[in-house]
């Protein structure tokens, strides 16, 4: 029985479910779930991230990690973790520009947090002969707590579920997913309005609410309080709130409907940033926000294109094209926004004046 047979039945059964369920369950099911049994990432794939887009994204992010520990005091030990690695990509890289940093390699724990067992087989080999060896852990509760941490998380965010709630005549009504006459999978509103305080709207609008990406951003902000250090969530999403559907599945890096194929896409949503942010502040942290465009750049990536370049004057071209797609205001550099959560009294590189 294919998950849309499954979540066909468990609708007749139960009723609608939220979207947040849904998403959940198509991403996540033990048996058919996108991220439990066929994540696909790169040109191959389904989708490209930032690691596979240029070497320079890892590299700097590596070298802000160096920085961070310096301002942090240069403890004698600190847990290096990423959150949903990927294909290991961005971390491998991270590793290879630490090799400017000894002491820091010296310093560090090398952690990676991954509960899809596919995606770690692919971390495990692309980490070979690396210069840390890491451990896996399963969720943020499962990283060590003696030590001040270092936490990096790309696109995680966007693939943590929300729930939707459409505004009508009466109210609020939030967003199900359900049976249609045909019998097939559609969206629909649920038939009592909503009784909670959801910011004023035009009718018709849609509001996304996502407590698993607001309990990321108070477990990143618990630790760095509790322990020290930083926690950098870089994804696509709204540095202001707003109205809207982000709901979106991707397959071969073509959009379709999140209802067509579940379990065979990847399902996300846009980070909702002013939510992240207050969440990781009411647990006593510092957070700022910046785009991909500003991070980056702060952090030196033109100027690393550019020796790239003299390096290897015939990838010049592509070098350029490279750091346009991460911070040209067209391609990723303005949707895509950069928070850093820390300890309060660091001030991370980058965040300076965020």
């Amino acid at each position: 029985m294919t998950l849309m047979d499954r979540l066909k039945a468990q609708i007749r059964l139960e009723g609608p479910m939220t979207v947040a369920q849904y998403m959940t369950a198509c991403l996540h099911d033990p048996d058919a779930g996108y991220y439990a049994t066929r994540p696909r990432l790169g040109a191959e794939g389904d989708f490209i991230t930032a690691p596979l887009v240029s070497q320079m994204f890892g590299e700097l992010i590596g070298l802000w990690c160096a920085e961070t520990w310096s301002r942090m005091g240069r403890p004698a030990r600190v847990t290096l973790a990423e959150v949903g690695p990927g294909d290991g990509t961005l971390i491998n890289d991270a590793l290879r520009a630490l090799k400017l940093a000894p002491d820091f390699l010296a310093a560090a724990d090398l952690w990676l947090v991954e509960p899809s067992s596919p995606l770690r087989d692919r971390q495990a080999e692309a980490l070979a002969g690396a210069a840390l060896e890491p451990r896996w852990a399963d969720g943020l509760a499962g990283l060590p707590v003696e030590n001040p941490a270092i936490l990096i998380a790309n696109e995680v965010l966007d693939c943590l579920p929300v729930r939707q709630f459409q505004r009508i005549e009466t109210g609020w009504a939030e967003r199900l997913v359900g049976l249609g006459e045909d019998g097939e999978l559609g969206f629909g509103l649920a038939r009592r309005p909503l009784d909670r305080a959801l910011p004023e709207a035009p009718l018709g609008a849609l509001v996304e609410v996502s407590a698993g990406q607001e309990a990321f951003a108070a477990q990143v902000a618990g630790r760095v309080m509790r322990q020290g250090g930083a926690g950098l969530l870089i994804d696509y999403g709204r540095a202001e709130p707003g109205f809207g559907d982000t709901l979106q599945a991707l397959k071969g890096h073509e959009r379709l409907s999140p209802l067509a194929t579940p379990g065979e896409a990847d399902l996300t949503v846009h980070a909702d940033f002013p939510a992240v942010l207050a969440a990781a502040r009411a647990e006593g942290a510092q957070a700022g926000l910046l785009t991909q465009r500003a991070f980056l750049l702060r952090l030196g990536i033109a100027e690393r294109a550019g020796a790239l370049a003299r390096a290897r004057p015939a990838q010049a071209d592509k070098l350029f094209r490279q750091l346009d797609r991460l911070i040209g205001e067209a391609q990723m550099g303005e949707l895509f926004k950069v928070a850093c959560i820390h300890a309060p009294g660091l001030v991370p590189p980058a965040f300076e004046a965020a």
